[in-house]
């Protein structure tokens, strides 16, 4: 493979996904937690109106699921977390891009080609072995529960 096939093929493709993907998870997270912000702000206020009217109760009621419901799916999809570590993988990529286009650091070698696939492969497998823990933790919380612990005399 060639360095411009490499480049192109594999960095360029990598770093267009992770910063994507980083965009993707920023606004999502950003877009649920402004209405969860928002709607839990709304329902102290509408709670003074509940002898007003009977509606309201109702009101608030799913305002109280709709808040749930986004804190659930936060919790559940990790956004901010993929946000974060897909940013950060991007920016580590986009700092070996340019260190090796410059032939600065370990790219000053004639061997400059093998070291920023070595590089970038282990870049790109560190993240898919942090995301495979962030995945995994996700599932044990889901599954694990509570034993009760028995009483000492």
């Amino acid at each position: 493979m060639t360095t411009d096939e490499y480049v192109k093929e594999r960095l360029d493709d990598e770093l267009n996904w992770y910063s994507r993907s980083s965009v993707f998870n920023k606004n999502f997270y950003q877009s649920l937690k402004t209405a969860e912000i928002a709607i839990s702000v709304v329902i102290p206020f509408l709670t003074g109106y509940l002898k007003e009217s009977n509606s309201i109760k109702y009101i608030v009621g799913v305002l109280g699921l709709l808040v749930a419901i986004i804190a659930g799916t936060l919790v559940l999809f990790k956004f901010q977390e993929k946000w974060i570590e897909y940013r950060t993988t991007a920016e580590s990529l986009k700092h070996e891009k340019y260190m090796f286009l410059t032939q600065s650091g370990p790219y000053k070698t004639d061997s400059s080609l093998s070291n920023l696939a070595e590089r970038v492969e282990y870049l790109i497998s560190k993240e898919n072995s942090n995301w495979n823990q962030l995945m995994n933790k996700k599932d044990e919380a889901t599954l694990t529960v509570k034993q009760p612990q028995a009483k000492s005399s």
